[in-house]
């Protein structure tokens, strides 16, 4: 059995002395893994970080066994953003997710283009408002998708000001009434407009973080999100708060 695909390097873990095992996510195989002879090696290890595109070819005897990879670096995504530590821990964020979120060898075409775009664009302006609407796409992708073009309650597209946290569906103001408290925000950059500013993407984090967190995450078993969401969260968040300061 033998496949050849350029992917995004989700995790290395060291196997035995030298060799290291790979977590690809490609446009054809999906989540997939494999072992790298020689991958922890001195020669090897600086490539395989985390975020990298890489070219791989993977051949096993049978399908359904982990096989071994051999790679060919095409760009490290790391080492670019390196002196930026939101855009470095966005990254984690991203190769953390997926990798806790989909399921092995089961293709996703669209999420990985999209994937792909969004690391590809790593640490631009406006950066936090992609990822904001990559999470909203990775919900969609696993069963987990935010239905917000009507009010659950009145049906009117207008004034929707919230998220029910049981369903995903819009309430508009009216609708919201007396449990306006009880429902997420629904900041008009989760719908792909531009935010008018951090605390407005935050708050569409708010909202997406709950649906992982409370919704996807146990679909799965009784693992936790990743921390490496929360930490970018984190620090998008205190840079928001340094720059309203200055």
């Amino acid at each position: 059995m033998e496949w050849r695909a350029d992917g995004i390097l989700l995790t290395m873990r060291r196997h035995g002395e030298t060799a290291a095992i790979l977590e690809m996510f490609t446009k054809a195989q999906g989540r997939h893994l494999g072992v790298v002879p020689g991958g922890a090696s001195r020669r090897l290890a600086p490539h395989l970080q985390p975020g990298a595109q890489l070219d791989v070819t993977w051949r096993a005897r049978l399908s359904d066994h982990l096989g071994s990879f051999k790679v060919e670096p095409i760009a490290a995504r790391a080492p670019e953003v390196m002196g930026d530590r939101v855009a470095l821990a966005g990254l984690g964020a991203v190769c953390a997710l997926l990798s806790f979120c989909l399921p092995e060898r089961e293709a996703h075409p669209a999420l990985y283009a999209r994937s792909k775009a969004l690391l590809d664009g790593l640490g631009a302006a406006r950066w936090p408002e992609a990822y904001l609407g990559w999470e909203r796409a990775l919900l969609d992708e696993t069963g987990f998708g935010l239905a917000l073009d009507a009010c659950a309650v009145t049906g009117t597209n207008e004034d929707l000001a919230f998220i029910s946290p049981r369903t995903g569906r819009a309430v508009s103001r009216q609708g919201a009434g007396d449990w306006a408290d009880r429902l997420l925000p629904f900041p008009a950059c989760l719908s792909g407009a531009p935010a008018s500013g951090p605390d407005e993407v935050l708050a569409g984090l708010t909202t997406t973080g709950h649906f992982l967190a409370h919704h996807l995450a146990p679909s799965l078993g009784e693992k936790p999100l990743p921390p490496a969401r929360q930490r970018f969260v984190d620090l998008l968040a205190r840079q928001a708060n340094g720059s309203a300061r200055g």
